[in-house]
């Protein structure tokens, strides 16, 4: 394998990705950074993410993040060959993972109860856009279509003119890949109590939903009390101050009071308004509109200055590129750098969950495509001749440029 030699916490574990853009490889990256081998079998024409936006060498950006650490095979899954040689590879495995369409996997004859038969201790991992079955299922899906159906456009939209609005990243992808990579983990930890596979399956919809609830769907929880008409706040939290923005939020009676204080506004602390965190939230609009035009009487700094004395919940708005240099993202070493070939050295976040005793790390570049057909088929014990007549029928596509 050509993972490094830092054990992670899925080291020895072998994952067959068959996910194509980003839920699912989202999903398998992290799965890699801890340290399991990850073969990713791809089409001929490869993942569809390795044509997006690119650097200046050939990689596209979000493919890099989304697949490094990864091994890449070829395989034409149309042909009878290629699907035998899926088969072997999924004898080896301990999961395999999936996001086609509804139906597409069964019409190869690959279906969870298809290879589960064959391998019952295998976790067989599904991700959909809505779910199996039900009036949108055979509907095409991507992001914004789970952000639509979900809500969470609602949560976004304007307060004035209603207005829903998306938020500017693949959000509803990368939620269901942090509930699928949990699942399957869970589902791993079942088999190794019981000795039984599963099929886990996760929908972008179910994800979605399920991870805006708490609040964004709290006026609808009590049944018989849903609050049909309710509106966002005008308020984004942000505040403009004379030379920037910041945020500045309190929950407490002690957060508020040091607000005050901060701001040189103790007589709000009299306003009948605001003498309780009930009434705070019920007048919610007008606390943030003097708030704010205090807020512009002074710079950004002045501000901060005077909530960190407080100990008022705050921070600059930041622009991304000075996320880069902030110190505290420094202090946690947060954004690494690899070298990915044919780009060169590329920043990434580093893994976000740190285990002390396996650590987590970034293992390697992502793959050419079916730059690994070769050493994994010899892997499995197939000779150069014959790997060499698959490339030729075309099962595994062209040969590499490196062969």
């Amino acid at each position: 394998m050509s993972q490094n030699d830092t054990k992670g916490p899925m080291s020895g574990y072998r994952v067959i990705d068959l996910t194509s853009v980003v839920s699912g490889p989202a999903t398998t990256v992290m799965m890699a950074d801890q340290g399991a081998d990850v073969i990713k079998v791809e089409a001929p024409a490869g993942d569809v993410l390795r044509r997006g936006h690119k650097y200046a060498g050939k990689h596209a950006p979000n493919f890099v993040s989304c697949n490094r650490g990864k091994r890449s095979i070829v395989l034409d899954l149309k042909q009878e060959e290629a699907r035998e040689i899926l088969w072997e590879l999924i004898a080896t495995a301990d999961v395999l993972i999936q996001n086609n369409r509804p139906g597409a996997m069964e019409r190869l004859g690959l279906g969870a109860d298809a290879v589960r038969s064959r391998f019952p201790k295998l976790i067989y991992a599904s991700i959909s856009g809505v779910g199996e079955s039900g009036p949108y299922s055979g509907k095409r899906v991507y992001d914004p279509i789970i952000q639509a159906l979900s809500g969470l456009a609602d949560i976004q939209s304007d307060p004035i003119t209603g207005r829903p609005k998306m938020i500017r990243t693949l959000i509803a992808d990368k939620i269901t890949s942090v509930y699928m990579a949990q699942a399957i983990t869970a589902a791993l930890l079942h088999r190794e109590r019981t000795g039984e596979g599963q099929h886990v399956r996760v929908s972008m919809l179910d994800a979605v939903v399920s991870f805006i609830w708490p609040e964004g769907m709290g006026p609808f929880t009590a049944i018989g009390h849903e609050q049909a008409d309710a509106r966002n706040s005008p308020h984004d939290m942000i505040f403009e101050t004379a030379d920037g923005y910041l945020t500045v939020g309190t929950v407490s009676d002690t957060e508020w009071k040091a607000l005050c204080h901060a701001l040189d506004r103790p007589d709000w602390l009299e306003d009948s308004r605001f003498l309780t965190n009930a009434l705070r939230s019920q007048n919610r609009q007008e606390r943030l509109r003097l708030i704010e035009d205090r807020l512009k009487e002074g710079s950004t700094e002045t501000w901060l200055t005077a909530f960190e004395q407080y100990d008022v919940p705050c921070a600059t708005v930041q622009r991304r590129m000075a996320v880069l240099s902030d110190p505290q993202v420094q202090n946690n070493e947060l954004i690494v750098e690899m070298e990915q070939p044919n780009v060169g050295p590329v920043r990434q976040a580093r893994p976000a969950a740190r285990f002390e005793a396996s650590p987590a790390k970034i293992r390697g570049p992502a793959p050419e495509l079916g730059g690994d057909t070769s050493d994994i088929l010899d892997e499995l014990g197939l000779s150069q001749d014959v790997i060499k007549k698959l490339h030729k029928s075309g099962a595994l596509g062209t040969l590499p440029e490196a062969s």
